[in-house]
């Protein structure tokens, strides 16, 4: 990677909504002078770009793999939050994350997750409670409180909840939200509680009440979730409240594009362009005091080159004056990882699975392709020798989760919209304790979905027929030591396979995923169960 010391352009100043002729002079990692002169440029220099909310986990990547993609697109900077390894490793999961991160030139910063476990009512790997909160809160390089959850905790003034907020307002660290579906009074009172954000909006009247009481809305576009076109019009309306993000996002998208889709998106959508741009750029750094340029003399140099703004192509990504991508080629070398795991699941065998009649209805989830809420429905089961079934012609299938941790039973549920009419798909990426989570349409076939992940400590697994297929995972059970175009090859064959199964959904292992993410309403299956995410109980499988 080479260090620029000039670099020359038509300048995008979003700071100050101007754009002229100029050149940067660059010198340590900064820009020392800007000379702004009348020649005539067919390039555009803009700030680096930056994803102000992701689970880097959630890319099955390790950070120094996903910082090879992410500057190809012209992303310099993330905002983290790594609950989901802490959720299985703890405090050394989040150290994990951050060292590996400081072996590339990109800029990650990391948060103190909030919840983890994200409830009590799930088993998960770690748990971070209040000490181990403050230890990470206290340090430089954890820069805020990762999303709070636990909205019914900040409701109903749970102490240990309220006592990580405090500590967020004695470290003077910003406070992330997770507000899904919240409103009126108790809207405000989170707000009150001093959380600054929200990435679950994904109504344009639910984000309008938010920004009332002063929250910033994370405009998120992942593989699962998919709210940008629902709220894109609020960077044209509110440029001052908005960010994008892409919170959960698989490989193979992510080599597609990154935020540089989203501004693309939105341009082509004829807004204007420096607030598209004060989105994907000034926000975050203000916001959350990230130490990102953006083309201010003294600045750190992190800017991209692209052509213009109807095409929008990025050209070069610079980070600190290095050119770290250069037309569509990463120029970050890859770098060797270290596997820590958690994963004591044993062998299942297919009695594990079933479920004997045990009332007239069952209570069903129903997946929402593009969402990650569900909704609740009641429906007469598929009997067969006295045992619940999965029934095909109605797409009622099988879901189960099981404990990775311990070697206990499985828990046993229906799902409608996976659309499978053969086989079974598992994996060990399950929002937030990843668990095992598996679907499919027989025992039999959830059963070696299921043993495959265990054999493998971790992945995404495909069987049907005499056909096994993984994609490991041996790093945590979610992410893989590979190299990333070799990840989002694998992920996109395995996908394939999923969909060839019958799926219709655009991400069936992403919406598999968070079938087990028991904060997010309405229906969701833990380790322990069936769960009313929005009264906040079990609820049993047959009415």
């Amino acid at each position: 990677m080479t260090q620029a010391e000039k670099v020359s352009g038509n300048i995008v100043d979003v700071v100050n909504s101007t754009i002229y002729p100029g050149t940067l002079e660059i010198s340590g990692g900064r820009i020392t002078d800007i000379i702004k002169d009348n020649k005539t440029y067919d390039t555009f220099i803009i700030p680096g770009l930056i994803d102000a909310h992701l689970h880097i986990e959630s890319t099955m990547l390790i950070p120094s793999e996903f910082a090879k993609i992410a500057v190809i697109h012209g992303t310099v900077a993330t905002v983290s939050d790594p609950h989901e390894i802490a959720n299985i490793l703890g405090i050394e999961g989040v150290d994990y994350m951050i060292e590996n991160g400081k072996t590339v030139p990109f800029k990650f910063y990391f948060g103190a997750p909030s919840c983890v476990p994200a409830t009590p009512l799930e088993t998960s790997g770690a748990k971070l409670g209040i000490l181990e909160t403050e230890e990470l809160l206290k340090r430089e390089d954890i820069k805020y409180l990762s999303e709070m959850m636990n909205f019914p905790g900040v409701l109903n003034e749970d102490p240990e909840v309220m006592a990580k907020i405090g500590l967020a307002k004695k470290y003077k660290k910003r406070i992330d939200g997770h507000a899904p579906r919240l409103s009126s009074k108790d809207l405000k009172k989170y707000v009150q509680a001093g959380i600054t954000t929200d990435h679950e909006t994904v109504e344009k009247e639910e984000a309008l009440e938010k920004i009332k009481f002063g929250m910033k809305i994370l405009i998120r576009e992942g593989s699962a979730a998919k709210n940008f076109d629902t709220l894109r019009s609020l960077t044209e309306d509110y440029p001052d409240f908005c960010m994008f993000c892409t919170d959960d996002k698989h490989p193979d998208e992510l080599v597609q594009g990154h935020i540089d889709e989203l501004v693309r998106r939105a341009l082509y959508a004829g807004y204007d362009k420096m607030k598209v741009l004060q989105c994907a750029t000034v926000n975050p750094v203000h916001h959350y005091g990230l130490e990102v340029g953006l083309l201010q003399k003294g600045d750190y140099a992190d800017f991209v080159i692209i052509d213009n703004f109807e095409t929008f192509t990025i050209l070069r990504t610079y980070i600190n004056g290095q050119l770290v991508a250069e037309n569509s080629e990463s120029l970050i070398p890859t770098v060797k990882a270290e596997l820590p795991n958690k994963f004591k699941a044993k062998e299942k065998k297919g009695s594990d699975f079933a479920v004997k009649k045990g009332g007239e209805k069952i209570t069903v989830i129903e997946a929402i392709d593009g969402q990650v809420i569900t909704n609740r429905m009641q429906e007469v089961p598929k009997i067969s020798d006295g045992y619940v079934v999965s029934d095909t012609k109605r797409d009622i299938l099988k879901l189960t989760v099981v404990n990775r941790y311990r070697d206990f039973p499985p828990a046993v549920a229906f799902v409608k919209n996976f659309g499978l009419k053969k086989g079974a798909i598992a994996s060990s990426v399950a929002h937030d304790s990843h668990n095992i989570v598996a679907v499919g349409v027989s025992d039999k076939d959830i059963t070696k979905a299921v043993n495959l992940i265990i054999e493998n400590k971790g992945g995404l697994a495909v069987v049907y027929d005499d056909i096994e297929e993984i994609l490991p995972l041996p790093i945590a059970g979610i992410m893989s030591n590979e190299d990333c175009f070799t990840v989002a090859e694998k992920y996109s064959q395995i996908d394939k396979l999923a969909k060839d199964l019958g799926s219709l959904l655009r991400a069936p292992f992403m919406t598999l995923s968070f079938m087990a993410l028991l904060v997010i309403p309405q229906l969701k299956l833990s380790d322990k169960g069936l769960f009313d995410g929005e009264k906040f109980k079990f609820v049993n499988l047959f009415e």
